[in-house]
This record gives C-alpha cells, structure tokens and sequence, in this order.
C-alpha cells in the first residue's frame, strides 16, 4: 500500500519540497544580498497614493470602497465562467440558463452602479 501511495504521490511531493525549498531560498538570498540603505522616503508607509494620516478614523472616499467591491465582483464572475464553459456540454441547457440568469444580475447591478455615479471619478 505505501508503495502505490510513494509511486502515484511521488512527483508532486517532490514538487512540494523542490517549491518550498526554492522559496525559502530566495527568501534569504534575497534579505542576505539586498542593500540596507534605507532613506525615509523608503521607510514611508503607503497608503493608496496620498500621504499618510496619523488617525484612522478620519473620512475616507468612498470611492475605492466601491472600485474594489466592483473588481472583487467580476473577478467572481471569471471564476465562474471558467469551469461553466468547459462544462457547458455535460450541463446543458439548465446550465446554460442558470449562468445566465447569473450574468445577468451582475448587469443589472453593474448598470445600478453606473447609474448612481459610482464609476465617476470627478
């Protein structure tokens, strides 16, 4: 039994320890051969393109909020098309309707959004 196991596991326990020990490596190859020059331009925290503030209850745009809600949106939606269209033959057409009674919440939401301004920067 643990022969079948080693044999038919093999390859990608290796590829674990291979990609771990890779990792690893350059991890430290990278702390030990860097250059430790730091200025307080580097030392800067970085906070979404403008300078940073000493309190964090301070106002804040809501505008990102929304942009990373939107992309966090589609970026689902590709997660989903992906295996429906690789399956589409096995499910047929209740899978054809059902993604796109899906595709098409996510227009309707996408339209609310436009509409309401959330797209405009200005």
């Amino acid at each position: 039994m643990t022969s079948e196991f080693l044999n038919d596991y093999l390859a990608i326990i290796l590829f674990l320890f291979v990609s771990f020990a890779l990792s690893l490596g350059f991890i430290i190859l990278n702390f030990l051969l860097s250059p430790k020059k730091p200025d307080p331009e580097k030392l800067s925290a970085y906070e979404c393109g403008f300078e940073a503030f000493s309190d964090s209850r301070m106002e804040f745009d809501v505008k990102f909020y929304l942009v990373a809600i939107l992309f966090v949106i589609f970026d689902l939606e590709i997660a989903f098309l992906f295996p429906w269209a690789i399956t589409l033959n096995n499910t047929g057409l209740f899978g054809f309707w059902s993604m796109m009674v899906f595709l098409s919440v996510l227009t309707v939401g996408f339209i609310y959004e436009w509409k309401k301004g959330a797209l405009d920067w200005e």
